[in-house]
């Protein structure tokens, strides 16, 4: 089975998600797709492992850190690792349907435990904790697209925002706050960058509405 997983992970690594099928990963292992099914029972139960195995590269550490904030955020950075590792990760299962294996509940306990303390009704530490997952998720959704992008035109993010500049200055005199924005010449915008602005005001609101409680 361990091949197996290795095999499709791969797969979903190079080409995504929906390269993964059980023709493809058999062909990949040299068996046939009969041969597969003895291992796996269709496809449905291979991205579920596939999930539960890459989760389990986002290993939580034994000892827990002090507060409730760093607890989240060493969780989310973990999560957010995987996600950059195998983009295909955010498709591979309905955020209100979530994937049940050992290592993804393990992040599910671990930030439910982080919220424990801070007064909130179990309903409203359920959605705290969903909506952290889906900030990870939504992020991560644009990480196969951005690639994607940069292999069908062969330019970096700056090398095609340069090659829209001419364009984009016609415009800006009608639109001039985000003239204004775009003179800065310390802007800095990434997927990395807006984890890190995304995480911050996670945490901001959280402890907003803890004292809010």
């Amino acid at each position: 089975m361990a091949q197996v997983l290795r095999a499709a992970i791969d797969l979903a690594d190079d080409e995504g998600l929906a390269a993964v099928s059980m023709r493809r990963v058999a062909t990949v292992l040299g068996m046939s797709t009969v041969a597969l099914y003895r291992h796996v029972r269709g496809r449905g139960e291979l991205v579920h492992e596939m999930v539960d195995q890459v989760y389990g590269e986002a290993r939580l550490p034994a000892r827990v850190p002090d507060g409730w904030q760093k607890q989240i955020e060493l969780s989310l950075r973990l999560q957010w690792g995987v996600h950059r590792r195998h983009p295909w990760l955010a498709y591979a299962y309905p955020l209100t349907r979530p994937h049940v294996g050992a290592a993804g509940l393990a992040h599910t306990e671990w930030i439910m435990r982080a919220v424990s303390g801070l007064g909130l009704d179990p309903n409203t530490m359920l959605h705290v904790t969903v909506s952290l997952a889906a900030f990870i998720r939504g992020l991560a959704a644009n990480l196969e697209p951005e690639a994607q992008a940069v292999q069908d035109t062969g330019m970096s993010d700056d090398e095609w925002m340069t090659t829209r500049e001419a364009a984009l200055r016609k415009l800006l005199p009608t639109h001039p706050t985000l003239a204004a924005v775009l003179r800065d010449q310390q802007l800095n915008l990434d997927l990395d960058t807006l984890f890190e602005f995304g995480l911050r005001r996670q945490l901001d609101a959280l402890e907003a509405l803890a004292k809010a409680d």
